[in-house]
C-alpha cells in the first residue's frame, strides 16, 4: 500500500472532526515565521450554525480585509486550511494519490464495483443534501426549536413545528415554552431526515442544515405489509386511553397500540406528541393495528431481519443490524448488511473508542459485527454505520466533560501522521476519548507529529468542543489557549474588563472577537458617550479595543465601550440581590418618563428614579437634562430582590432640612409665585422651599384654570395651598378650593379611610379605570362599571386627568392596599354648593389679576350690585335682544334678551330701568331684565342707591339656610355652567345654581331653556357674603339630592292624579314614545299618538331633545299587563287639545269606545313588520295590521317591505275588517271598491268563513300584488298568493305574451304583479280567482288573445302552448278558456317519427284554424306550413312579436370572438349577444365558456325590424333577483379563430395577452341569418358551421403582433423590406375581399334568395365566391336534401377558379363540416374529403381548418392524433406547436415543459422567441402563470435588453392583478442600461399602472425614477 501523504490525511481527518460548540480563534503568539508573515490558526467545524447576531447592509471592508476575515470565519466554522507543501513534487504526488471524489467529499454508494475506495463515507456540510436520513442526539431545547447533535460534528435545527406530525393537532404556536422540554430530552436519540439547507456562507459551503422529526416523511414508502413482527418502529404518542396508548406512525393507513402494563422501561407517563420506540409484538392486519412493546432492552437488542427484496427507502436510522467486514479503508470499514446493502464505518465510530495503530488487526475479511445504520442518503445510496458501543445499546454516550476543562496528564493513544493526535482524557468514572487537529497542537506549525509525540505519553490539554453522538471531546494543545481568562462563553462574566479585536462594523454596531475567539456584539449606543453618526470611522476593522461586558444570555455576549463605564472603578451591579441601600454605582439611562427615569445596569439589571429623586429645578424637564443612553452615577435608595425592583437616586448626598423647613403633607401653606412655566406654577413656600402648581389644580373648573394661568404674575400671593406630595425637595401643591376646603377630611394613609364615606380627590390615570388620589400617593381605584350612571359613555370621554372629584368609598382592603371607590353621580352629588361658590370666587380673583394688568378701575362693580335697579339707555336693538349703555361707565355694557323685556317696546335711544341679574366682570357685561315684577317691586322707593341696598337686605331677612324654595329659570349659561334663578316667592330675589357638579363636567348637562317659564326647586345652600361674591347660591334638586329613607318616604306620600298637568323632563326618545320623569321619582310616557293632533304627522318628536322640559297632562296610569310597564308609571299627553284649560279635559280623559266601521279611513305608526303583516298603532288601545301583499302590487316594493315600512313611519289605511276583542284592525292602503251595507264588521278571522270581505277588495281588472306559492306542472300555470288564505291561480296561456318558455323565470317565493281576471265564489264558500301577468296593451298583444270561441274564425293564426299529446294528435291551450286540438297529420308537412319528442308539453306552436264548431267548442287547428299561403312561416319569422325587455330561451348556434349567435326558442329568428353583454365581468376567452348547442336565457336589448336584426343581453344585471340564469357549461369549445389569418377574423393575441377582433372582414356577412331569415331557419335545420374554420395564408399571425422585433434585432435591412412588402401585400388582399363581402352582402339583401332557381341566378353572378356557394349547400339542407347539398360542393370545387385558393379552401372547409354531421360514418368520410382537400390546397391550412372542426366537435381523441401527426409533418411551424399547446391547456392535460422542449428542438433558432413568449401568454391565460413566469424569465436572460419581451411580460403581470408582482418587475425593468428612448415607453407604462392601482406616494416615485434617470443617461440638469 502506498504511503499516504500527511495532506491527504490532513484532508481526510478533518472531514470527521467538527465539534459540537463553537471554536475558538486563539490569539497567534507575535513571532514571525520563517517567511514573515503570521501563521493562521486553523479551528475546528463548529455545531451550531445559528448567528448569534443579525447581519445586514453592504461591508466597508476592503479586499484584503475581506480575505482575511473569510481566512478567520473558515477556521471558526471548520474550515480546515492547510498550508501548501513546498515541495511540488510531494504536491504532485498527492495529487495522483488522492482521486477527485476524495476531495469534494461527495459520498458513494453501494454499487461499488472494480477499485475500492480508500477513505470511509463521512458527511460534511458539503455533501449534506435534502432527503438524507442522519440519526442524532438532541443537544439543547429551545423554546421554538431543537438543536440535534449530527454525525461528523454537524448541528442541524428542528423547528417546533417539524417536531411533530399534523394529525397529532398540536398547536405549536400556541403551546407554552415548557412544551418541547416536556416531550423530548437532553441526550435522546432521534432519526431525523434533512428539509433544507440555508448558505450562511455560500463561498465557504457553510450550512444550517434544517431537519424533520415528522414520521410521515421518514416513513414514507411503507406499507402494513412491509412491516414484520420484530422489527423496531418509531411513534408518537397520539393519545392517552384506559389501558394503554394510541400511537401513530405518521401514515393514514395504519396506527399502533402500547398496552400500558408494558410500560417496564418507563418511570414516568407519557405525554400526548413524546417520541417512542417499539419492538412489534403482533400485527392485527384486519384492523390495521399494530402492537407494540417499549422493553428497553428488547428495543436495544432488536436486530432488523434479513428481509428478501428489501428497499432502501424502508432503512431507517438507528435501525440495527448484522454486517460482516468487506474490507479495512484507511480511516474505516467497509461491510456489508441485509444482503444487497453496503456500507462504511470510519474510525470515529469503531467498537473500540481508542483505536491504536493496530485498530485494522481486529477487523479481518467477513467478521460479523453488529452495526447500527448513522445515516443514508436514498440518492446515492450512501450508508454510513456506526459500531460504538454506547449507541449499538441505543444510548447516547455520556459527556463526562466540559468545554474549557484542562487536564494535565492525558495521554496520548495515537498519533496520525499529518492529521492529529488520539487522546485518552482522565474523566470519572471513565475515561473519553479527544483528538486534537494538527492545527490545535501548538500555536507554531506543527510538524512531523510523530517525532514531537510519543504514543503512551501524557500531555496538558484543554476541551473546546464535544461531539455528542460520538462521544468524542476536541482538545487544544496550544500555550496560548491556557493562557487569559476567557476562553468559553462561560468563561465570560457581566462587569469584567476584556480586551477584543473588531471584526466587523456595521449599522447595528460591531462584532468584536475577544482574545479566547469568543465573539461579542457592541451595540451601537455602546460604542461611544455621545451618538455617532458614522461608526465605521471611529472603529477600524482590526483595531484592538478595551470593552466591558454588559450581560451574556446563552452564547450571546453584550458589550460596551462607553469610556466612562469601561474606566468605572464604582461597584458592578449585575443582579438584584447585589443592590444594597446606599450602594453607589454607574448605570445608563434607557427610558425616560414624566415621573421619572430607568436606568440599566449589567446583565439586565433595572432600577427607577423618581422624578424627586432626579435633582431638578422645579419646573424643568427632564428631557432637557437627560437623554436616553446617558451614563449616570446613582444610588440606591431601596430595593425589593424578590419584586426585582430597585429605588435609586441621582442625589449622591442628600441634603438633610431643618425641623422649620419640613412640611408635612396636608398641610395648609401659603406662597408665592415665583415662575410660570408651560406645565404649571412655581411657588416659593415659607421662603425657602419651593413649590409647584400645576396647571390642573389651579382651579375645579377645567376652563377657568387656563385663564388663571395666563393671569397669573410673578410675585402674586396664594393665601392658601395644600401640600399634596413631595418631590425630593420640591412640594407638590394645589389651589383647588374643593380640596383646600376639605383639606382636614383628605386621607394620607389607608387606616384613615371608612367605607362608604364621602372623600374629596382628584383623577390621576384613566388607564382600565378612574385613578383617584388624595393625600401623597394614596390612591383609589374606581372600575368602569362603577364610574358613570349610564354605561354608554366612555370613562375618558366623562373624566379628565386633574379633574377635581367626589369618591364614595366602597372597599378597603389593608392587606393589599386597594381601596375601590365610585364615582357615580348618584351616590357622589354634591350636597353644598362649593362647586359653584369655587367658581364666582376664582372669577373675581382673575378679574381683579387682569384689572390690575390694565389699570382699570373696579368703581363700577360697586354700582352694578345683583338684584339693584340701573338706569341706562337702548344702544342698539339686536335680534336677540337688546344692548343698554351707561351714562358714567363707557365701557360697560348691559344686555336685556327678548325675554327679559317683559313685553316692553324698546327703541334706540329710549331710557329704561332696568333690575341687575348678574355681572360679568371679565367681559365688562351686566345682564339685565325689564320685567315689571323685577321693576316694580321698588316701586314705594326713591332712586336713592342706598334704599334700594336697604329693601335688598330687608327682603334676604326672610330666607334662611337650607330652605326648600320654588325658583323661576330667568337665565342659563350654558357656558359657565350656571343659571341665574329668580324666587316668586321672596320678593323676586336672584340667586344662582349650577347645571352641573364635580364628577359630570364633561357629561351632557341637564337642558334648560331660556325663556322658558320654568319652575324648578330648590335649597338654598348660602346667603350673599363675601365668600359668595354677593350671591345667592342655590342647590338644584335634581342635581344634589341623594336617595335617602326620607326621601323615598316622601315619594311614597305624594302622588298625581289622572287629569293633572305636570312638568316633566325627556329622558328619552324612542320611535314610537317619550320617556318622561316629573316630581319626585316619577316617571311617564307620551304615546306617539299623543303627540299631536288631527292627521298623524311624520316623526312628530323629531324637534324636541333629551333634557327637554315639556309640560304635559296625565291621561292614564300604565297598563300593568304592558310588557314594559313598570318603566313608567303614567301615561301623558302633550297634544296642544289636551294641554287647554278647557272643561272638556274631563270628557277626552273618559275612555274612547271602540267604535269603527269598514271602509273608514285610519291612520297609525309602524311598529314592527314580520314577514306577512305590517303591524300599526291606532291608538294606545288599538291596533291594526296591514296584509304585506296589500301594501303594493310592485314586486321591487313588496321584496324590500322593512325599507318601506320603517317603525315610527306614519301610514294610513282603509278598514277592511275589525276584531273588537283583540281591539285590532285590518287596513289595506287602497279603498275598497265596495262597502258592505250599514258598519257591518267581520269579527271572526277563521279559515271557515268567508275571506274577509273579497269582493270589496278585489273586483275584475284591478291590479294586485301576489306572491308565487307553487309553480304547477306542465301547463298548469302558476298558484299565486293575494292574501291571506288567498290564492288566485294564473294560467300557462296568461304568464306572458307569447313567450316560447312562459314558465321561464318564474320560482316559488317570487313577488309577481297579477291584473285580476274574474272573482268567482265557489260552492264550498270560498273564492276562485283568475290571474293573469299579462300587462301587454298594445296591439299585437290584444290581437293574440283569443278569448271566447267567436273570435276564432278558419284560416285565422293563431299560437297556443302544447297540452297533452296522443297517438292521434296532440291539444293544444289557446288561452284560459279555450283548447284546440291537432291531428297527427297536421302536425307538419312531412313524417314525425315520435310527437311526444318533437311537440313536448309546453311547447309554443303556431297555427292555423281548420274548422271551429260554436256548439260543441271544438277547435281543429293544422300546423302545416305548406297548406297555407305561407303566413305562418312569416309568423315564425316575424320580429314584431318580440318586444324590447322579453326575456327568452334558445340555444347557441354560433360561437364567435365577437359573440353568441342564438337561435330563439320555437321560431326561426337568430339574435346577436355582443361579448360585451356576456356577463357583468369581464369575459377572457368566449370559447372556452360557451359552445354550440347550448341552452341559455336572455333578455332581448333592441329589435331592428328593418334589418331583422335582433340584440340580446345574457348580465345577470338584465334579469334581476326574479329570473334564475342558467350558467353556461364550463366546456371547451372551439378556439380555431385564434388560427384565422388578420385579414380574416384572426384574433390576434396582444401584448395583454388579450384577443383583438377589430379585423372581422366576415363579422357582417356571419350575421346574415340575422338579416335573412329564410337562413337562418335553414341554417338551425342543418347545424352545420360552414365559415367557422380558421385559415391562414402564412404562418406569421398573432406571433408578429405579440413579439415586435426591433430594428436592433433585425438582421438585414432587407429582411426588414421583405416583411414589409409581405404585410403590404396582406392587407391589399385583405381589403379586396372585404369588398366582395360587401358586395354580395349587399345582393342578397336587395334580393332574398328563396328557392333553387334563385340561388342559381345568384351563383351565376358570383361563380367564384364561397359565401354564396356554402349559402346554398346550407339552403339545401334545409331541405334535408343531403345529397344535392355534396352535389353543390363538389360543383363548386370544379367551378371556383383555380386561382382562388381561399374561396376554394372556403368550400373544402364547408365539405368536411357536412360530411362530420351527415356523413356515413362520419370518421370515414371526412377522412376521404380531408385526402382530397390536400391535393388542391395548402396542407398546413387544411390540417389547421380539420383540427379547428374537431376541437370545435370536441372530439378531442381524434384532435390529438391529428396534432401528433401535424408536429411531425410539420415540425417547423411555430403554430402548429403552438396549437398543440393550446390543446394541452384547454384540456387542462399535463406535459406542457416536454411539449416546449421537443418544440425548441424542432423550430429554427429565429422562432423560439415567438414560440416561448407565446406559450408563455397562454400559461398565463389558461395554465399555470408561474410557468409562464419561467419561460418569460428564460428568454429576459438570454435576452435582457428585448423591450418589447419587457413589456409583454409587464402585460401579463398587469393583467392578472398581483400588484406586488408587477411593481417588482417593473422595478426589474427600469434597472436596465438602456437608451433613453428605449426605456422612455416602459417608464409610461409604470406610470399609468401605478396612476391606476397606486396612491400619490408611488406616482411620485415614479417620476423620481424617471427623471434620475434622465440625468444619469443625458446628463440633463431638470428645474424643480
Amino acid at each position: 500500500m502506498a504511503k499516504r501523504s500527511s495532506k491527504a490525511v490532513n484532508r481526510k481527518s478533518a472531514n470527521g472532526l467538527m465539534p459540537d460548540k463553537a471554536s475558538k480563534k486563539i490569539f497567534k503568539n507575535k513571532t514571525n515565521l520563517d517567511n514573515g508573515v503570521q501563521s493562521k490558526t486553523l479551528a475546528m467545524q463548529i455545531e451550531d450554525d445559528v448567528p448569534c447576531f443579525p447581519r445586514g447592509g453592504a461591508t466597508s471592508l476592503s479586499r484584503h480585509e475581506v480575505d482575511e476575515v473569510r481566512a478567520e470565519a473558515d477556521a471558526e466554522f471548520g474550515g480546515l486550511v492547510r498550508e501548501s507543501n513546498n515541495n511540488r513534487r510531494k504536491k504532485t504526488l498527492q495529487k495522483k494519490n488522492h482521486p477527485a471524489e476524495d476531495d469534494t467529499g461527495s459520498l458513494f454508494g453501494d454499487g461499488i464495483s472494480g477499485k475500492l475506495p480508500r477513505f470511509a463515507n463521512k458527511i460534511t456540510s458539503k455533501n449534506v443534501s435534502p432527503g438524507m436520513k442522519i440519526w442524532g442526539v438532541i443537544a439543547e431545547i429551545n423554546k421554538k426549536d431543537l438543536v440535534i447533535s449530527l454525525p461528523g460534528g454537524l448541528r442541524g435545527l428542528v423547528r417546533a413545528c417539524e417536531a411533530f406530525d399534523p394529525d397529532l393537532d398540536i398547536e405549536t404556536k400556541d403551546a407554552d415554552s415548557s412544551f418541547l422540554s416536556r416531550t423530548f430530552r437532553v441526550g435522546q436519540l432521534v432519526s431525523c431526515i434533512v428539509l433544507d439547507l440555508d448558505a450562511d456562507n455560500k463561498e465557504k459551503g457553510n450550512h444550517k442544515i434544517w431537519l424533520s422529526l415528522r414520521l410521515a416523511l421518514l416513513y414514507k414508502g411503507f406499507t402494513l405489509d412491509a412491516i414484520q413482527e420484530g422489527m423496531v418502529l418509531t411513534a408518537y404518542v397520539k393519545s392517552i386511553e384506559d389501558h394503554g396508548y394510541i400511537l401513530s406512525f405518521g401514515l393514514p393507513s395504519f396506527v399502533g397500540f402500547l398496552p400500558k402494563n408494558d410500560r417496564t422501561e418507563s418511570r414516568d407517563d407519557k405525554v400526548v406528541g413524546q417520541l417512542l420506540q417499539g419492538v412489534v409484538r403482533s400485527i392485527d392486519r384486519s384492523r390495521k393495528v399494530i402492537y407494540l412493546s417499549s422493553d428497553h432492552d428488547a428495543v436495544s437488542k432488536c436486530v432488523t431481519k434479513d428481509v428478501k427484496g428489501i428497499s432502501i427507502d424502508l432503512l431507517i436510522p438507528g435501525m440495527m443490524v448484522n454486517a460482516r467486514v468487506l474490507s479495512t479503508l484507511e480511516n474505516g470499514l467497509i461491510l456489508s448488511f441485509l444482503t444487497y446493502f453496503t456500507g462504511t464505518v470510519d474510525i470515529f465510530n469503531l467498537e473500540n473508542a481508542f483505536p491504536t495503530t493496530e485498530w485494522k488487526d481486529h477487523y479481518g475479511k467477513n467478521k460479523k459485527v453488529s452495526a447500527r445504520i448513522l445515516f443514508l442518503d436514498p440518492s446515492t445510496r450512501a450508508v454510513g454505520l456506526t459500531l460504538n458501543s454506547h449507541l449499538l445499546q441505543n444510548e447516547a454516550p455520556p459527556s463526562l466533560v466540559k468545554t474549557g476543562d484542562i487536564f494535565d496528564r492525558a495521554k496520548i493513544v495515537r498519533v496520525d501522521r499529518g492529521a492529529g493526535l488520539l487522546i485518552e482524557i482522565p474523566s470519572v468514572p471513565v475515561s473519553t476519548p479527544a483528538y486534537v487537529c494538527i492545527s490545535d497542537v501548538a500555536d507554531n506549525k506543527a510538524q512531523k507529529l510523530d517525532k514531537q509525540f510519543q504514543e503512551g505519553s501524557n500531555v496538558r490539554v484543554r476541551v473546546f468542543g464535544f461531539r455528542h453522538l460520538e462521544g468524542l471531546a476536541i482538545g487544544v494543545l496550544k500555550g496560548s489557549a491556557f493562557e487569559g481568562s476567557v476562553f468559553t462563553h462561560s468563561d465570560v462574566k457581566p462587569g469584567m474588563t476584556v480586551k477584543a479585536k473588531i471584526l466587523a462594523v456595521d449599522i447595528f454596531g460591531a462584532i468584536v472577537q475577544l482574545t479566547s475567539g469568543v465573539k461579542a456584539l457592541c451595540p451601537l449606543p455602546h460604542m461611544s458617550e455621545f451618538e455617532i453618526a458614522k461608526p465605521g470611522k471611529k472603529f477600524n476593522v482590526g483595531a484592538e479595543l478595551v470593552f466591558r461586558v454588559l450581560g451574556v444570555k446563552s452564547k450571546r455576549i453584550t458589550v460596551t465601550h462607553k469610556k466612562t463605564l469601561v474606566k468605572s472603578k464604582l461597584p458592578v451591579l449585575s443582579s438584584y440581590a447585589e443592590a444594597t441601600d446606599g450602594l453607589v454605582t454607574h448605570g445608563w439611562i434607557t427610558k425616560i418618563e414624566k415621573h421619572g427615569c430607568f436606568v440599566r445596569f449589567y446583565n439586565g439589571v433595572q432600577g427607577f428614579v423618581p422624578r424627586s429623586q432626579l435633582g431638578l429645578e422645579p419646573g424643568r424637564d427632564t428631557s432637557t437634562t437627560y437623554h436616553v443612553g446617558q451614563v449616570v452615577k446613582c444610588r440606591v435608595t431601596s430595593s425589593l430582590p424578590a419584586s426585582r425592583r430597585i429605588n435609586l437616586s441621582f442625589l449622591i448626598t442628600p441634603r438633610r432640612a431643618s425641623e422649620d423647613e419640613i412640611v408635612s403633607l396636608g398641610s395648609l401653606v401659603c406662597g408665592v409665585v415665583e415662575q410660570v412655566t408651560h406645565r404649571g406654577v412655581i411657588v416659593l413656600v415659607n421662603a425657602n422651599a419651593k413649590g409647584t402648581i400645576s396647571t390642573d389644580h389651579l382651579a375645579d373648573h377645567h376652563e377657568q384654570a387656563s385663564l388663571m394661568k395666563s393671569a397669573l404674575k410673578p410675585g402674586y400671593k396664594f393665601d392658601q395651598l395644600l401640600v399634596l406630595d413631595t418631590e425630593g425637595e420640591n412640594l407638590v401643591l394645589t389651589a383647588k378650593y374643593s380640596l383646600v376646603n376639605s383639606s382636614q377630611q383628605l386621607p394620607l394613609e389607608i387606616s384613615q379611610i371608612s367605607p362608604y364615606s364621602i372623600v374629596q380627590g382628584y383623577i390621576c390615570n384613566l388607564k382600565s379605570g378612574c385613578f383617584v388620589r388624595y393625600l401623597g400617593r394614596l390612591t383609589g381605584f374606581c372600575p368602569r362599571s362603577k364610574a358613570i350612571d349610564d354605561q354608554r359613555n366612555d370613562v375618558s370621554e366623562a373624566f379628565y386627568v386633574g379633574q377635581s372629584v367626589r369618591s364614595k368609598i366602597l372597599d378597603v382592603n389593608g392587606e393589599t392596599g386597594r381601596i375601590t371607590v365610585s364615582l357615580k353621580q348618584s351616590s357622589c352629588a354634591s350636597t353644598d354648593t362649593s362647586f359653584i361658590q369655587s367658581y364666582f370666587l376664582l372669577e373675581d380673583k382673575i378679574a381683579k389679576l387682569q384689572m390690575a394688568d390694565s389699570k382699570c378701575s373696579e368703581v363700577w362693580t360697586e354700582n352694578f350690585g345683583i338684584g339693584s335697579i340701573v338706569e341706562g339707555k337702548i344702544h342698539e336693538a339686536k335680534e336677540f335682544g337688546v344692548v343698554v349703555s351707561f351714562e358714567k361707565y363707557d365701557d360697560v355694557f348691559g344686555f336685556a334678551p327678548h325675554y327679559q323685556l317683559g313685553g316692553n317696546d324698546v327703541e334706540t335711544g329710549t331710557v329704561v330701568r332696568a333690575v341687575v341679574l348678574d355681572v360679568s366682570r371679565l367681559e365688562r357685561v351686566v345682564d339685565l331684565s325689564l320685567k315689571p315684577e323685577f321693576v316694580t317691586r321698588f316701586k314705594d322707593s326713591s332712586d336713592i342707591l342706598p334704599h334700594k341696598k336697604k329693601r335688598k337686605r330687608e327682603a334676604n331677612k326672610e330666607l334662611e339656610l337650607h330652605q326648600t324654595v320654588n325658583a323661576v329659570v330667568e337665565i342659563v349659561k350654558e357656558k359657565e355652567n350656571y343659571m341665574v334663578l329668580s324666587l316668586p316667592e321672596y320678593n323676586h330675589a336672584v340667586g344662582y345654581a349650577s347645571l352641573t357638579d364635580y364628577n359630570i363636567q364633561k357629561l351632557p348637562k341637564k337642558q334648560f331653556v331660556n325663556g322658558q317659564r320654568l319652575i324648578v326647586t330648590a335649597t338654598i345652600m348660602a346667603l350673599p357674603s363675601p365668600s359668595t361674591v354677593g350671591r345667592l347660591l342655590l342647590l338644584l334638586k335634581s342635581i344634589g339630592e341623594a336617595e335617602t329613607s326620607s326621601s323615598k318616604r316622601a315619594k311614597k306620600k305624594s302622588g298625581y292624579n289622572v287629569g293633572a298637568l305636570v312638568q316633566a323632563e325627556i329622558t328619552d326618545i324612542k320611535p314610537l314614545e317619550l320617556r318622561l320623569k316629573f316630581g319626585v321619582g316619577f316617571h311617564g310616557r307620551v304615546h306617539i299618538t299623543e303627540a299631536t293632533d288631527g292627521a298623524a304627522a311624520e316623526d312628530p318628536f323629531r324637534n324636541l331633545r333629551i333634557g327637554q322640559t315639556l309640560t304635559a297632562r296625565i291621561v292614564a296610569k300604565a297598563d300593568k299587563y304592558e310588557k314594559n310597564w313598570k318603566s313608567h308609571q303614567w301615561e301623558l299627553s302633550i297634544r296642544p287639545s289636551m294641554l287647554t284649560d278647557s272643561n272638556e279635559i274631563r270628557d277626552k280623559l273618559t275612555p274612547v269606545a271602540f267604535n269603527f266601521s269598514i271602509g273608514q279611513s285610519v291612520t297609525g305608526y309602524v311598529y314592527k313588520v314580520d314577514c306577512q303583516w305590517v303591524w300599526l298603532t291606532v291608538s294606545r288601545e288599538v291596533r291594526a295590521q296591514i296584509f304585506f301583499l296589500d301594501t303594493s302590487c310592485e314586486p321591487d316594493e313588496l321584496q324590500d317591505l322593512q325599507k318601506q315600512f320603517s317603525v315610527g313611519k306614519s301610514v294610513r289605511g282603509h278598514i277592511l275588517s275589525i276584531n273588537k276583542e283583540k281591539r285590532l284592525l285590518r287596513l289595506v292602503l287602497r279603498p275598497l271598491s265596495t262597502i258592505p251595507n250599514g258598519n257591518e264588521t267581520i269579527e271572526d278571522q277563521s279559515n271557515d268563513n268567508v275571506i274577509e270581505n273579497v269582493f270589496s277588495l278585489i273586483r275584475e281588472g284591478s291590479v294586485v300584488g301576489g306572491r308565487i306559492s307553487k309553480v304547477l306542472p306542465g301547463v298548469g300555470g302558476l298558484l299565486v298568493e293575494i292574501g291571506p288564505h288567498l290564492y288566485g291561480k294564473v294560467h300557462f296561456t296568461e304568464l306572458t305574451d307569447s313567450a316560447p318558455d312562459p314558465l321561464l323565470g318564474y320560482r316559488e317565493g317570487q313577488f309577481v304583479k297579477c291584473k285580476v281576471l274574474e272573482v268567482s265564489p265557489t260552492g264550498r264558500g270560498t273564492v276562485h280567482v283568475d290571474l293573469s301577468l299579462r300587462f301587454g296593451d298594445d296591439v299585437t298583444s290584444l290581437r293574440d288573445r283569443v278569448d271566447k270561441i267567436e273570435d276564432l274564425q278558419p284560416n285565422m293564426i293563431v299560437k297556443g302552448y302544447v297540452k297533452s299529446v296522443t297517438p292521434k294528435g296532440c291539444f293544444i291551450s289557446l288561452s284560459r278558456k279555450l283548447d284546440a286540438k291537432i291531428l297527427l297529420s297536421n302536425l307538419s308537412d312531412g313524417f314525425i317519427e315520435s310527437p311526444e319528442k318533437e311537440f313536448p308539453v309546453g311547447k309554443l306552436v303556431i297555427g292555423k284554424v281548420l274548422s271551429v264548431e260554436t256548439l260543441s267548442r271544438r277547435v281543429e287547428v293544422t300546423l302545416k306550413m305548406s297548406s297555407g299561403s305561407g303566413a305562418l312561416k312569416a309568423q315564425m319569422n316575424d320580429t314584431s312579436s318580440l318586444r324590447v325587455g322579453d326575456i327568452i330561451s334558445g340555444s347557441i348556434r354560433r360561437v364567435e370572438s365577437y359573440g353568441l349567435f342564438i337561435t330563439i326558442d320555437h321560431t326561426t329568428l337568430v339574435g346577436l349577444c355582443h361579448i360585451s353583454e356576456l356577463s357583468d365581468d369581464s369575459v377572457d376567452s368566449i370559447e372556452s365558456k360557451y359552445k354550440a348547442g347550448e341552452r341559455v336565457k336572455a333578455k332581448i336589448l333592441k329589435v331592428d325590424n328593418e334589418r331583422h336584426r335582433i340584440s340580446l343581453g345574457m348580465k345577470n344585471s338584465h334579469f334581476g333577483d326574479d329570473i334564475e340564469i342558467q350558467t353556461p357549461s364550463k366546456l371547451t369549445s372551439d378556439e380555431d379563430e385564434g388560427d384565422k389569418e388578420e385579414g380574416e377574423g384572426e384574433e390576434v393575441v396582444d401584448r395583454n395577452g388579450q384577443m383583438d377582433n377589430t379585423h372581422k372582414p366576415n363579422s357582417d356577412h356571419q350575421s346574415q341569418v340575422e338579416e335573412f331569415p329564410v337562413l337562418a331557419q335553414v341554417e338551425s335545420r342543418a347545424s352545420i358551421l360552414p365559415l367557422e374554420v380558421s385559415l391562414d395564408d402564412i404562418e406569421q399571425a398573432d406571433m408578429d403582433v405579440a413579439v415586435s422585433w426591433t430594428e436592433e434585432h433585425a438582421a438585414v435591412a432587407d429582411t426588414k423590406d421583405e416583411k414589409s412588402k409581405r404585410r403590404a401585400k396582406r392587407k391589399q388582399k385583405e381589403d379586396r375581399e372585404l369588398e366582395i363581402i360587401a358586395a354580395e352582402q349587399r345582393l342578397l339583401e336587395k334580393d332574398m334568395p328563396r328557392s333553387a332557381e334563385e340561388f342559381e341566378k345568384v351563383i351565376r353572378g358570383s361563380l367564384n365566391s364561397s359565401f354564396v356557394w356554402i349559402k346554398y349547400m346550407a339552403f339545401m339542407l334545409s331541405l334535408a336534401d343531403v345529397d344535392k347539398a355534396r352535389a353543390i360542393a363538389e360543383r363548386a370545387l370544379k367551378t371556383i377558379n383555380i386561382r382562388e385558393e381561399t374561396e376554394k379552401l372556403n368550400v373544402w372547409v364547408a365539405y368536411l363540416n357536412l360530411e362530420n354531421e351527415y356523413g356515413n360514418p362520419p370518421e370515414e368520410a371526412v377522412v376521404k374529403i380531408f385526402q382530397r382537400a390536400l391535393q388542391y390546397c395548402d396542407p398546413k391550412k387544411v390540417h389547421l381548418a380539420l383540427l379547428a372542426m374537431y376541437q370545435r366537435t370536441e372530439q378531442h381523441k381524434l384532435a390529438n392524433e391529428l396534432l401528433d401527426k401535424m408536429t411531425k409533418k410539420f415540425r417547423h411551424s411555430c403554430k402548429v406547436w403552438l396549437r398543440r399547446v393550446q390543446s394541452l391547456l384547454k384540456q387542462h392535460q399535463d406535459g406542457v415543459q416536454a411539449i416546449v422542449n421537443r418544440a425548441v428542438l424542432s423550430l429554427p433558432r429565429h422562432k423560439h422567441i415567438k414560440f416561448i413568449s407565446q406559450t408563455a401568454i397562454l400559461e398565463f391565460k389558461c395554465g399555470v402563470p408561474d410557468r409562464g413566469r419561467s419561460f418569460f424569465e428564460g428568454i429576459l436572460r438570454e435576452y435582457p435588453k428585448r423591450t418589447d419581451l419587457w413589456n409583454i411580460y409587464l402585460d401579463q403581470e398587469i393583467r392578472l392583478g398581483d400588484v406586488n408582482m408587477t411593481r417588482a418587475l417593473f422595478e426589474r425593468a427600469i434597472s436596465l442600461s438602456l437608451k433613453l428612448r428605449k426605456m422612455e415607453p416602459l417608464l409610461k407604462k409604470y406610470l399609468e399602472f401605478e396612476k391606476t392601482v397606486g396612491d400619490e406616494e408611488r406616482i411620485e416615485y415614479v417620476k423620481k425614477a424617471a427623471l434620475e434617470y434622465a440625468k444619469t443617461n443625458l446628463g440633463i440638469e431638470t428645474e424643480d
